[in-house]
């Protein structure tokens, strides 16, 4: 938008017509202490200012305006009748004018001028946009780098732990063969299963972080009773953690056509992280319920809670809450794993927390999912 500030009603009509005519947004001032008033509140490319104004002239007005740090990058032309002297010039150029035109105006050159500036503007307003587009760029490609070096030591910390602890208990075995003592073997062979079913957990989710990011993730989708998949779930689960009560609450009365496997493994997975994150408490809620055309399933856990800043970014990939980061184990891949799972079932995946009253992970798919989004 221009500004056109003149004490001279029919100056200022003029001028407003003819830029108008070109196409050009313009507002108007007739005086200096009004002018100041608009620049404070609007954002204006080009103010063309006339010099001598009673009260404030254009000289005041400029050096003003050039104290305003939103305004000070504002062209400025001057416009004068009177002082075509060069000292006068020279004072326009010094009190934050970019062009100095005398009167009478050749509307010509005050045309060629205005759209100038306007190239001008524009070419720097694109260059602004292309210099903060690169450096968020950059700064992405900085965090992603630095999320990259952080899961490489983290997976290969935990890839190490569960392979030194199985071959610990080989060669624990091997001692109590030899002694004939099969309780103790018996006790040795069970752990060392749990460490490579661990293992096993770990290079899964890895391929699946391979898969997601070559577009291979694939889904064999059929119908299925999500209420048996839910009981069933439930029974492996209190094997696993008995000590862990799992109340389920809400009944489907209609199957479901999704990929059996990957709603599991989600379902898994969030259960998995309430056990995990809550220390101290033995029970978490599994609820289920329909909506409209999409089934809604929500794991309620009574743990640790997490920070609201840090609720956004729980699903994206290689991340990990740091206070939890520090006591528990994880690739940090989980989440972001079900999360794609979940949008290429056509749903939503969400989180609702509370620092130190728990959490609730969900998500809702369609009842029919036929979408498989890359």
């Amino acid at each position: 938008m221009i500004l056109i500030v003149d004490d001279t009603p029919e100056n200022l009509i003029s001028l407003k017509k003819v830029l108008e005519r070109h196409h050009f947004e313009v507002d108007t001032a007739s005086s200096g202490e009004e002018a100041l008033k608009k620049v404070l509140k609007k954002a204006y490319v080009l103010i063309i200012l006339d010099v001598q104004m009673p009260g404030m002239d254009g000289f005041e007005v400029a050096e003003a305006i050039s104290g305003f740090s939103k305004a000070k990058e504002t062209a400025i032309i001057f416009l004068s009748a009177a002082n075509t002297e060069l000292n006068f010039i020279t004072k326009g150029y010094s009190s934050g004018g970019l062009d100095y035109i005398t009167k009478p105006v050749d509307i010509n050159i005050l045309l060629l001028k205005v759209k100038t500036f306007y190239q001008i503007y524009e070419q720097s307003r694109k260059l602004i946009e292309v210099q903060k587009s690169l450096l968020e760029e950059i700064e992405f490609r900085k965090q992603a780098e630095r999320k990259k070096d952080e899961f490489i030591s983290i997976a290969s910390h935990e890839l190490k732990t569960p392979l030194t602890s199985v071959k610990g208990y080989v060669q624990l075995l091997e001692r109590s063969i030899d002694k004939g003592d099969i309780p103790t073997v018996k006790k040795h062979l069970k752990k060392a299963q749990l460490q490579l079913d661990k293992l096993n957990e770990l290079i899964a989710d890895l391929l699946d972080i391979s898969k997601i990011e070559s577009g291979k993730l694939k889904f064999n989708k059929k119908y299925f009773n999500l209420n048996d998949l839910l009981d069933s779930i439930i029974e492996v689960m209190h094997q696993s953690s008995p000590d862990f009560k799992i109340i389920k609450n809400g009944h489907l009365d209609r199957d479901i056509f999704a990929d059996e496997m990957r709603i599991e493994q989600v379902i898994v997975n969030f259960l998995t992280n309430a056990i995990k994150y809550a220390p101290g408490t033995n029970e978490v809620h599994l609820n289920v319920e329909a909506q409209d055309d999409t089934v809604r399933i929500a794991v309620r856990d009574f743990g640790i809670g997490i920070d609201a800043d840090q609720q956004h970014s729980v699903f994206e990939k290689f991340y990990r809450v740091e206070e939890t980061a520090i006591h528990f184990q994880g690739l940090g891949i989980g989440l972001y794993i079900s999360a794609e799972i979940i949008r290429r079932h056509g749903g939503q995946v969400g989180v609702a927390s509370e620092l130190g009253e728990g959490s609730e992970f969900y998500f809702n798919i369609p009842f029919i999912s036929t979408i498989e989004a890359d």
